[in-house]
């Protein structure tokens, strides 16, 4: 359990996080890419966290990476990139830095560390995990394997290192149909969530699609009729679904796409309202680069990404503890799947 007291005494003795509107002026630049989203009061209550963790970067030759759906405060005030998980574990491959803090849930943190593996990787909160990533284990791939020999096993990046290095292959949700469509099997294995396989089936019906029974707890929520209320309602709104929703909802979308995708889609077409049926952080994230877009609700909220915080990143940083580390052997194989994954892309031009 995170001892929130101890990291708040130890800060509170190094550091003055005394909320500040004059230090929230004069970071006015940083404010101006979340200011339709956070307020000026709760601006002056994060901007000397900010300060102190920009400045700890630059002391510790770190990197921050930001998932997208890193609340407003992180994904703007303190990621030096921003993406979905594999955008960011590629991207600290590229990045001269000495330390990586993974501002997103576990798997993440793995996947950078089994790219980067000279690098020194930090889990601001080593309880940040994925009910996803978590829905299934190297023993759950062996059974696989059991009811269909012979068929390759594609896992979702979104899994833990152990489960990659069980599988052939990686896939995202932006390519998953091409590495399906791609393998020389008539059945293909997909691991570990049900909604992406099926939306996959629909996809690619050359290909006998079977899955796992995993799901994310954000995106397995919305329904279809959910999405038909809402447009009742709201006549005129672009529905756009993650396609870790149920197929039905995805059905019912006007676009469906990954987290890249869908921010593609919104920049490109501009829509007058949009409603993203995904995680809440997502809309917030792009509501100030998209000021003619209406982006408007409900939305869900993953728990798990929530439990990063600035104060977790400062003590992170500071006291240089949550490191990840992968067993060699499992990176090795988890690292061959996911290279797997990026070649066959790259062969594919996708």
């Amino acid at each position: 359990m995170f001892d929130l007291p101890a990291q708040r005494a130890h800060l509170s003795e190094k550091y003055d996080l005394t909320p500040s509107p004059e230090l929230a002026a004069s970071m006015s630049d940083i404010y101006d890419r979340m200011s339709r989203v956070v307020s000026p009061a709760d601006w002056a209550i994060y901007a000397p966290y900010v300060k102190a963790i920009n400045d700890l970067k630059a002391e510790r030759n770190a990197v921050i990476l930001g998932h997208n759906y890193m609340t407003p405060e992180i994904y703007h005030g303190i990621s030096d990139f921003g993406g979905d998980s594999l955008q960011l574990a590629i991207k600290a491959t590229e990045v001269e830095a000495d330390v990586i803090v993974q501002c997103g849930v576990h798997f993440m943190a793995e996947t950078s560390k089994i790219l980067s593996p000279h690098k020194t990787v930090l889990m601001p909160d080593m309880e940040a995990g994925c009910s996803l990533a978590e829905s299934i284990t190297a023993d759950g791939i062996a059974e696989m394997r059991r009811r269909y020999p012979g068929a390759p096993v594609v896992s979702y990046v979104n899994t833990t290192a152990e489960v990659k290095a069980a599988s052939d292959i990686c896939c995202t949700s932006s390519n998953a149909a091409q590495i399906v469509a791609a393998q020389e099997s008539d059945t293909v294995i997909m691991t570990p969530d049900q909604y992406l396989a099926q939306n996959v089936a629909r996809d690619v019906p050359q290909k006998n699609v079977v899955w796992w029974e995993g799901s994310c707890i954000v995106h397995e929520q919305y329904s279809a009729k959910d999405l038909r209320e809402f447009r009742e309602w709201n006549p005129g709104t672009r529905l756009i679904a993650h396609p870790e929703c149920p197929p039905d909802v995805v059905a019912e979308a006007d676009f469906s796409g990954s987290t890249s995708g869908i921010i593609k889609y919104v920049t490109d077409e501009k829509p007058e309202k949009a409603l993203l049926i995904t995680e809440c952080s997502m809309a917030s994230n792009i509501a100030d680069e998209l000021p003619e877009v209406d982006f408007v609700g409900p939305c869900n909220m993953c728990p798990y990404m929530k439990k990063i915080t600035l104060g977790k990143v400062l003590y992170a940083l500071d006291t240089m503890t949550g490191q990840v580390e992968v067993d060699a052997d499992v990176a090795d194989k988890a690292r061959l799947a996911v290279q797997r994954m990026i070649d066959l892309s790259r062969q594919l031009g996708i």
